[in-house]
């Protein structure tokens, strides 16, 4: 009896590749392993729709802290006396009034004075209307420090009238305008102290798992001292020791080095006890070069994708501590512009009971946290190699 004809060979099927090309996990040539792994982490990364979504609002707040100057409608220490806590202005598309007119436009502000509290009374007054347009004139600033300009992303067409999208504070400054210069100060405060905190959680978690003995035993003790001290007193020690005398950019440094002193500690433990149980195995044991190298090229790529979630993880612990020391006045100080010190402007009854835009830098803070939270759960996710 003849016997039925064997499928071809799915190896044998499959086409060569050339060195250059990338095969595609979904062609039906491919292999699961034939992707490079930056390949494989992108296609799980991308599935992940919350992730995908948080990356893209991360990338927009990274562009907002750039670009700071071109993107806020006006610059932070502008002011206008008339308009103190002005409320926020609703923005218009289409004006039907007096037929169909499309454009982004404001109505203008009715200010009358209240006479037992003096207090600015303001009213819409829909016969004044204040064009809003793209790439407009307005108050001149110097990108980062070193281009001049004049052109605002966003703002009033008219150079001589303002708008306030997200209203004012009590001096009549604009709070979008300064909610955007804050973008810059806070998220770069966060990516310059978890980088600082990163590099030496990773050395001397390193160092205290492979080396185990005495060296282990110093940095784990160091490691439970500052752990073993509150938050709140630390922050309160470590800031009393910067000088008042210090400009912002002295300032701004100094805090970013104290935050990093502190936030290495919860990664150094995580890599210590990776280490301990890395060190014995047989690709570790087997490495015949330096401990530099074999911690480097054997040990840290096993548990990348924790490294990676720890890294995205604490960018927000970092931003909400700038945020908390500059509320308590022990962070940054005006004319420093950050969340935290904008939120100082809501340390009263009167902010929250008649002015509640002045917390819109706590929105500011909940958004970056929760997205880079969203991130480094995709992150993590997607690069472990055990998923």
């Amino acid at each position: 009896m003849a016997l039925p004809d064997r499928p071809p060979s799915t190896e044998a099927s499959r086409e060569p590749l050339t060195g250059n090309e990338v095969p595609d996990a979904e062609s039906p040539r491919a292999l699961p392993g034939d992707a490079p792994q930056r390949v494989l982490i992108w296609r799980r990364f991308r599935r992940n729709k919350l992730a995908v979504t948080g990356a893209l609002v991360l990338c927009a707040l990274l562009l907002v802290s750039v670009f700071s100057e071109f993107v806020a409608p006006s610059t932070p220490d502008a002011y206008d006396a008339e308009r103190t806590y002005a409320p926020p202005q609703r923005l218009h598309f289409v004006d039907t009034s007096d037929g169909f007119d499309l454009g982004l436009y404001v109505y203008d502000y009715q200010v009358e004075r209240d006479p037992e509290t003096l207090a600015n009374v303001y009213t819409v007054d829909e016969s004044e209307k204040i064009p809003v347009g793209f790439l407009v004139r307005g108050e001149p600033y110097e990108l980062w420090g070193l281009i001049p300009s004049d052109i605002h992303l966003i703002g009033a067409s008219d150079p001589d009238q303002d708008v306030h999208l997200l209203g004012a504070d009590r001096n009549g400054r604009d709070m979008a305008s300064r909610i955007v210069y804050g973008t810059r100060v806070s998220m770069s405060i966060g990516l310059a102290g978890v980088a600082l905190s990163f590099v030496l959680g990773l050395v001397l978690g390193g160092l205290s798992g492979y080396l185990g003995g005495r060296v282990d035993n110093g940095i784990q003790r160091v490691i439970e001292f500052l752990m073993s001290i509150p938050t709140i007193p630390l922050w309160m020690g470590l800031s009393a020791a910067v000088p008042r005398e210090w400009g912002s950019v002295q300032t701004y440094v100094a805090i970013t080095v104290l935050l990093s002193l502190i936030g290495w500690t919860d990664l150094a433990r995580v890599v210590r006890g990776r280490f301990l149980s890395l060190r014995r195995e047989d690709f570790v044991t087997a490495a015949r070069c330096g401990t530099g190298r074999i911690i480097g090229r054997h040990m840290l790529p096993s548990f990348t994708s924790h490294i990676i979630a720890s890294l995205t993880l604490a960018v927000p612990f970092m931003i909400l501590a700038e945020t908390s020391l500059s509320f308590l006045g022990l962070g940054l100080q005006p004319p420093v512009v950050s969340w935290g010190v904008l939120l100082q402007e809501a340390q009263n009854i009167h902010s929250i009971a008649n002015a509640p835009w002045l917390l819109l830098p706590g929105a500011a803070v909940t958004v970056a946290v929760l997205v880079l939270n969203f991130v480094g759960d995709g992150v993590r996710d997607a690069a472990d190699p055990y998923r």
